[in-house]
Order: structure tokens, then sequence, then C-alpha cells
């Protein structure tokens, strides 16, 4: 299912409240001398689209064609997101200028990985209506196109009742349908609509209703579809998953294996939902989508976005033992290098034979890791081992070799190759750090050039390959 989505390019309307995320990084090391406060010395700024901007930011990453109504304000802060939002080829036609406005921009100030301040510009007020009448010109003048709309509220004037109201009807006018990530407790103003993504304490809120077991989360379900005149009413569940209804109450279990950070994973859902819904799939498979999206985007830092590869990667990891999700081609490394590379993480690469492991072996393995992040290892194949050692190995197939070795808590993935050398592969990974063992002291080293940086580790005394296959002989006592 995941696969056929990659040739998917939904058109989707995203209206709500757009906002710029501003972060200044430094360090903190004295008090102010005008006053008790810490001085922070900036190293770093940076910006990312924020409310309304990270839905559309999912939505491009996983190829749906996005276009934006919005009101922002005639400023710098205005002009700035509208070109962040050109640069990922969105369509900024229907965002409205509204002169007295000021276009939100939220300024975190990060020091040691602490959060010192936050300081906010931006209007709370309902936009005009006269911004109100040009926005709904231009979504009743493009309401064909789109496959579906998308109201992202973050209480920020844009989205008003009279405005929400008027957008679902057009929208049911022409059969398009409508997701809503909402926000607030009355619910009301978004009556009609597709279905709404609340996670749990939102959904209670609104409701009225704790949810604690299988029979309150129905009761919340069942005043949400009715009270809100829904077609699917829907709950997220955190660590739980999901919970929709209906004809009938289902749930579908998360499948997060790591979870670093939940920030922006609601935005995540309801742009998984739309993008697959809106890509003719049914709304289970599109909950299933949406759970393995999410999934993906937890075990990354701070608002982030999930492409279809990473999905299918991932569900495939799924249904594999712990090693076996760990060995990967080359197509498959080329993706997760450079989904880790735009991270920041620090790659390195070494590779060999790993006929049979040994202590020596591991310990080489634990001290390649220290150098960086991720660490790849290349595998030679059964036939490039026979050509280097000859005919009577290797002793153990590729296939438990590499199984083995992904195994092992350094080895972040395995990737086996054919050829004699692992140059193509260093050639397509790019390592930071390239690491081979201490004998290649003074030798020319394979893939160099493609490295930032070559290391040479030590082997253990006394532990090999060769001398364990000799002492398995009975040649030797080593």
């Amino acid at each position: 299912m995941i696969a056929s989505l990659r040739d998917q390019h939904p058109s989707i309307l995203v209206v709500g409240d757009l906002m710029i995320d501003h972060y200044l990084w430094g360090s903190c090391e004295r008090i102010s001398p005008e006053a008790p406060v810490q001085v922070v010395d900036i190293q770093k700024e940076t910006t990312v689209l924020g409310g309304a901007g990270n839905v559309i930011n999912n939505l491009v990453t996983l190829g749906s064609n996005v276009e934006v109504a919005s009101v922002i304000g005639d400023d710098a802060n205005g002009r700035e997101l509208l070109e962040m939002l050109k640069k990922i080829d969105v369509d900024t036609e229907s965002i409205v200028i509204q002169n007295e406005r000021k276009t939100s921009k939220k300024s975190r100030v990060i020091a040691s990985n602490q959060q010192i301040i936050r300081y906010d510009k931006e209007s709370k007020e309902d936009v005009s209506a006269d911004a109100t009448a040009a926005l709904l010109m231009q979504i009743e003048k493009k309401i064909k196109k789109f496959d579906a709309i998308i109201l992202s509220d973050y209480g920020k004037g844009v989205l008003t009742e009279h405005l929400t109201q008027k957008i679902i009807k057009i929208a049911s006018q022409n059969a398009k349908k409508v997701f809503v990530d909402p926000k607030g407790s009355d619910y009301s103003k978004y009556r009609g609509a597709y279905t709404l993504t609340p996670n749990k304490k939102e959904a209670s809120e609104a409701t009225g209703i704790e949810i604690k077991d299988e029979a309150s989360l129905k009761e919340a379900l069942l005043k949400l579809k009715s009270g809100c005149d829904l077609d699917l009413a829907l709950i997220t569940l955190s660590e739980d998953g999901i919970a929709i209804l209906d004809e009938k109450l289902r749930r579908f279990p998360t499948v997060a294996k790591e979870v670093y950070d939940v920030t922006g994973a609601g935005d995540t859902v309801i742009a998984s939902l739309a993008f697959a819904i809106s890509s003719n799939r049914s709304i289970d498979e599109a909950c299933i989508f949406a759970n393995l999206a999410a999934g993906v985007v937890v075990g990354k830092i701070g608002s982030a976005t999930v492409t279809i590869d990473e999905i299918e990667e991932y569900e495939s990891s799924l249904h594999k033992s712990s090693s076996e999700s760990h060995i990967k081609s080359f197509d498959e490394i080329k993706r997760l290098v450079k989904r880790y590379k735009d991270e920041g993480k620090r790659i390195v690469f070494t590779n060999g034979c790993f006929d049979i492991l040994h202590v020596g072996h591991v310990k080489y393995l634990q001290e390649a890791k220290s150098f960086g992040d991720i660490l790849i290892v290349g595998l030679n194949s059964d036939e490039s081992v026979s050509r280097l050692k000859g005919p009577t190995r290797p002793i153990n197939p590729v296939e438990d070799r590499a199984y083995l070795l992904a195994a092992l808590e350094a080895v972040d993935f395995v990737v086996p190759f054919e050829e004699d050398t692992p140059y193509e592969l260093i050639k397509q990974v790019e390592p930071d750090v390239l690491v081979k063992g201490g004998d290649y002291k003074g030798k020319e080293v394979v893939g160099t050039e493609f490295a930032k940086e070559l290391r040479l580790v030590d082997f253990v005394d006394g532990k090999s390959t060769t001398k364990t296959i000799q002492k398995i002989q009975g040649n030797t006592t080593c």
C-alpha cells in the first residue's frame, strides 16, 4: 500500500494560522551586571515554518501539491514567510495581506539545550471583514482543483467561526473533504467537517468526558460525531495510537519503536490522513499510514517531517527481526545517509569480511562507533571473500555474517557488497570518518578521497579469524 503512494500527488489546500518559528542558539556563562539575568552569547539562528506551516511542510514532503490560504501582515516577517513557502514550491496566491496586522513570529532563546525565554510578535484578533471576503473569494474560485482541505487552527484569528463555516459549506457543495486540527474547547464552529483530529486531552475538554477506558472513549467519539455532524470521529491517543468511529469503533495501535520528541506529531497525523484519503485510500488504510508516519516522526528531534521512503522502510523494519532491519541495500543506505546528514549526524564507515566474529572484531567496531553517531559496516559478499581469502572461505555465509554484525550494539547498519573493495559504497556514503585497521599504517586506503577523515584502529593482539580457524583445526594452541 505504501509503495503505491509514492506516485500520488494530491492537491491540498491548507487554511490557517501561519507563523515563523525562530530559534537563537547560544551559550550562557555569566550574569548581566545590569540586572540579575543571564547573558546568552548567540552563536546560531534558525527559522522554520510554524503553525499551519508545519502541516504544509509535512504535505510537501509526502508529495502533495499544496496551496495555502491565510492572512499575514505587510511586514518583514510576512515577506520572510512568503519566501520560505516559495522555496518549497507552495502556491501562495491565496495569502491575503492585511496592512495593520502583525505576521506571527515566535522567537526562542536556547542555551545549553535549555529554552531560556520565548518572545512573540503577533496579532491575535480576528482578521478583518475585507480579508475574510478576499480569502473566501480565492477559495471559491479554486475549490474544484483541490482534493481536500485542511483547516489548521492555532487560535490566532484567521479561522473565525464565520470563515470556518463558509469554507465547510463551499467544500460540501463541491464534495470536498475538510480535515480540521481544532483549537479550544468549543468545536461548534467546525460543524459539518469531514473529521477533526483532537488528541485525548483536547477531546476530553471539548466533550466534557474524561477518557479513561473503552466505554468513555466511545462516548467521546459519539459526542464528537453527533455534536459536530462529522462523517468520521477521530481521536489521537499518543502511545495508544488512533481511535475512529464512523459506523463502528476501531482502534489502530501505535507503531513507534523509539520516542524522542512528540513535537509536531499531530501535524504529521492530519497531513498523512488527508494525503492518503485524497489518494483514494480507505479510512482504515489512511489511519495505518498516519500511525506509521507518526511512528517515524516521533523518533526525530523537533517538528519534523517524513517521506514515503522513510515510512516504507519503517514498515518493513516492523516485520523483520531487530538484526534484519539493520541490513540494507545500496539504495536503502543512500536514502538513510541523506536523512542522517540532514539531521547533522556524523557518519562513520568501515568494512571487512568478519567471517568468524570474535572479540577483536567487537572491540574494533566499538572504537569505530566512538568516532561518530552512525556506524555503517560494508560487508564482503561470499564471492568477494573467496576471491580475497581463497576457495575455502568464507566459513559463514554472508546472511549469517550480516545478521551477527547487525545484532551488535555498536553497529547501526550493515551493507553487503559484491566487489573486491568497498570503493563504490564509500563513494555513495561519503562518510565523515573512514575507519580501517592499524595494519594499514603507511598503506593506501581505498575510498579516502570520499571521506573527511581517516582513522586507523589497532586490532586486539592474538585475535583474528585465521587464528580461530587454525585453533579449530588443531594446528595451534593460540
